[in-house]
């Protein structure tokens, strides 16, 4: 479309708008380019460390959305679909099949544990003595000492839908048959635990799956009051593991890693992001202690960012490193 001008100043006036108009559009870009729209994952043991790579983006000058506690199917989705950038939760192999399903557009970068992530079923150590349980197949003889509804298959905190455990978890039972002898309860996985750790205390047997870093492991103590226990999964092999009712056993999960995942498109267009990413990684001892704090009552959303805050500070020339 042509436009005609009366006269030089009308012209002039017209160009200084288009001007403003398209510095205004730069500005613009440049705001939403140093905006992230950061996810975590829906466990509250995954809380701390997304806070303490927030905080490295702040940091590094950019405006991080406040985090939303999401599933790993939802994150997955929406991250290859750009409504969201990136989270620290990943974990690999158990989210291999979302990053298959993200066709590309989701990238692993960096660690922030490598083998972190220890997953798999325990059982208290009273019982496992008691009836001579080394594998999951032999909770069968007895499943009544850990029934809770009186359904006569024992009771087993499992992983709620949507996590990724949950899909393997529903591997094992059609493989093995666990499902004619124990009741998977799919409940909110914290509350769960917090009855089973409940029922502990009052002198009940408990079973249960969990992973590392969690709480669960420092309420009930393993070697102690908790030992690991064989799934003897076709897809999964023997490895050496300490508190295990055996040297080597199969746990039924390879042991993780935990790591940050990304939104394709926005590792391309941050690359400084990208290159944090890769130096940060948090120590699994560091994770489990501040698990603990939680466990004892610290949980609040002003608990854990002050728990960050507080890891930065005492580890602060390793944080600096990160984010230079």
């Amino acid at each position: 479309m042509l436009v005609f001008y009366k006269n030089k100043g009308d012209y002039m006036k017209h160009f200084k708008h288009l001007v403003t108009l398209i510095a205004a559009l730069f500005i613009t870009n440049a705001v939403n380019a140093n905006e992230v729209k950061m996810a975590k994952a829906n466990w509250d043991t995954g809380y701390f460390q997304a806070e303490i790579y927030k905080q490295a983006l702040e940091k590094m000058g950019y405006k991080v959305t406040e985090p939303k506690a999401i599933k790993p199917s939802v994150f997955y989705v929406a991250a290859a679909a750009g409504d969201l950038d990136l989270w620290v939760n990943g974990w690999f192999g158990t989210h291999d099949g979302y990053m298959k399903e993200a066709k590309g557009k989701v990238k692993k970068v960096g660690y922030v544990m490598k083998k972190g992530g220890l997953q798999g079923y325990l059982v208290d150590k009273k019982s496992a003595d008691k009836y001579g349980i080394k594998s999951v197949m032999d909770i069968k003889a007895n499943a009544k000492a850990w029934d809770s509804n009186g359904d006569g298959k024992a009771d087993m905190v499992a992983c709620p839908p949507g996590w990724g455990c949950e899909k393997q978890i529903t591997k094992h039972f059609a493989e093995l048959g666990l499902g004619d002898f124990i009741n998977p309860v799919k409940a909110d996985y914290s509350a769960s635990m917090a009855d089973a750790v409940a029922k502990y205390k009052n002198g009940k047997p408990v079973l249960f799956y969990t992973w590392t870093p969690n709480w669960t492991v420092g309420a009930l103590k393993l070697g102690q009051d908790v030992v690991w226990i064989e799934v003897p999964y076709s897809q999964t092999k023997k490895v050496s593991v300490p508190n295990a009712t055996k040297s080597k056993i199969n746990m039924g999960f390879g042991a993780d890693d935990i790591r940050p995942a990304a939104n394709s498109d926005f590792l391309k267009a941050n690359p400084k992001v990208k290159k944090m990413l890769t130096k940060a990684s948090i120590p699994l001892a560091d994770i489990a202690a501040q698990n603990m704090k939680m466990n004892a009552g610290e949980k609040s959303e002003r608990a854990i960012k002050k728990h960050a805050a507080e890891w930065i500070k005492a580890n602060q020339s390793t944080f600096d490193s990160w984010i230079k």
